[in-house]
């Protein structure tokens, strides 16, 4: 594939031609190995919700760029990552989620405090020249806005709270950083990346691809987009009728009025990290590539907390609520990895985009600003 002419389509479309993106812009593994050096290796990352970390002893994994890293809470109260690689042999230290009063490596058994720092290598004291107090896990960049943890693997990268300031107005009067996460899953598909992004940001499939859950309860015509296009995210506000098993503002929600009680926001903070928060509950998912047709996926759904202190059954609720996002995304799933395969014939091309997947001509700009600058 010729990468530079790919770039240069990338940039024609970002432009404003309104259409689809050539296959090989998917397909292309130098495109996916610049997506990971000026998108995922610079930008923000979400790795999960800071309810989950209530305190010191919970951890949860992530990998960012070929980094994989390691989220808690330190003992001063502080979330933080580190690098989730031991600084002995080099072997991963933590696997997926749990509870731990230190980072324990499987292979040696060096142990690190929750502020990175290792309290214990056995069998080290003969060392010549070895001492504890010099090693220390390298520490990532976190922030915390609105409820979600973010993580950026660059120095230099603006302050969350900065990039989504002009977002802050539309999405604070849900008050999500007080919702509370009930589940998360993590799971792989078989497409690219940027797939699974443009299906997640536009409406237009919805009463189509999920007739059968979600889409019978979206109004198309009702769908809102912002006048100006904002280079960290896009987003769009849709409504709920008053058929909608979810999406409506409970009876003791006091911080939503009028319409904005069956209103819900759709963020994608790029490149990867969508959700949409409705006034009873939000879901999301985080993504990030691990080859050019497969990515993992991270997903989790939270409620708000007058919700919560009304379910009569929490844990049948949450079982519930799972099965019909598995729906969901298994709806989404076959549509994504259905394209991935179809892109690749040779009569694949792309068409004109329709004016509800508006948010996916700020995803092309933003990709087009990244890789083709």
């Amino acid at each position: 594939m010729d990468t530079t002419a790919l770039l240069g389509e990338l940039k024609v479309r970002a432009a404003g031609a309104g259409r689809a993106l050539p296959p090989g812009l998917y397909l292309d593994p130098a495109i996916l190995a610049l997506e990971q050096r000026r998108l995922f290796a610079r930008d923000w990352l979400c790795v999960g919700r800071a309810d989950e970390l209530p305190a010191p002893g919970p951890y949860l994994t992530y990998e960012a760029a070929g980094q994989p890293l390691v989220t808690l809470m330190g003992r001063d109260g502080v979330i933080r990552s580190f690098s989730n690689v031991c600084r002995h042999r080099m072997m991963t230290i933590a696997e997926g989620r749990g509870r731990a009063p230190t980072l324990t490596c499987p292979y040696h058994a060096w142990s690190y405090g929750l502020d990175g720092r290792l309290i214990k290598a056995p069998h080290m004291e003969r060392t010549p020249g070895f001492d504890p107090k010099e090693i220390c896990l390298p520490e990532l960049r976190t922030e915390i806005w609105q409820g979600w943890i973010y993580v950026s693997l660059d120095p230099a990268a603006p302050p969350v709270a900065a990039l989504l300031a002009p977002l802050a107005p539309v999405t604070e009067p849900y008050a999500q950083a007080g919702y509370r996460t009930l589940a998360t899953q993590d799971f792989t598909w078989a497409t690219n990346w940027k797939l699974l992004t443009e299906n997640f940001m536009e409406g237009y499939h919805l009463p189509v691809a999920h007739r059968k859950t979600v889409g019978a309860w979206f109004p198309a015509e009702e769908t809102g987009f912002p006048a100006e296009r904002f280079g960290a995210f896009t987003y769009q506000t849709f409504v709920k009728d008053q058929t909608a098993r979810y999406g409506l503002a409970h009876r003791d929600n006091t911080r939503l009025t009028g319409n904005w009680r069956h209103t819900s926001v759709m963020p994608t903070v790029f490149p990867g990290h969508m959700y949409v928060l409705a006034p009873d509950h939000l879901w999301y998912l985080s993504l990030r590539p691990t080859a050019v047709g497969e990515v993992a996926v991270r997903f989790g759904f939270a409620l708000a907390p007058e919700v919560e202190d009304a379910l009569a059954d929490r844990d049948a609720f949450v079982a519930e609520t799972l099965d019909f996002f598995d729906r969901v995304n298994d709806e989404d799933k076959g549509i994504v990895q259905g394209i991935y395969r179809a892109l690749q014939a040779p009569h694949a091309a792309p068409g004109p985009l329709s004016w509800l997947e508006r948010e996916i001509a700020d995803f092309h700009a933003y990709l087009a600003e990244r890789l083709a600058a």
